[in-house]
């Protein structure tokens, strides 16, 4: 299976760098090969038009209100996304976080 990239995407792409951490540690512990990096939403468009674009998208909760218009332009570019469980955000839960991912994933190849 070719590299997966997630990308995961809050106000300024900082408060999502703890959990990309966390996520990269899961990833590697199961011996799965991610590129996981977080970004600013403002950074969204950019990140969709390049080449490779993410597999997957992931919204910081704190930015669930432009779930719609964001949602938008992943479908236009036939990326799933979703907003991450606040739960999960909070306490830094990696392997939900990546779990998440991985179905999205999993159900936009099915």
């Amino acid at each position: 299976m070719s590299e997966k990239i997630i990308m995961l995407a809050c106000s300024a792409g900082m408060s999502t760098s703890l959990l990309v951490s966390k996520m990269q540690a899961v990833a590697k512990a199961q011996g799965k090969k991610y590129k996981i990096f977080a970004t600013s939403t403002a950074d969204v468009d950019n990140q969709l038009s390049k080449t490779p674009h993410p597999d997957v998208l992931l919204l910081g909760p704190q930015v669930s209100y432009m779930k719609d218009d964001i949602k938008k332009k992943t479908d236009k570019a036939g990326i799933p996304m979703d907003v991450i469980n606040m739960q999960d955000y909070g306490m830094m839960n990696g392997a939900n976080v990546l779990n998440t991912a991985e179905k999205l994933l999993n159900n936009h190849i099915n």
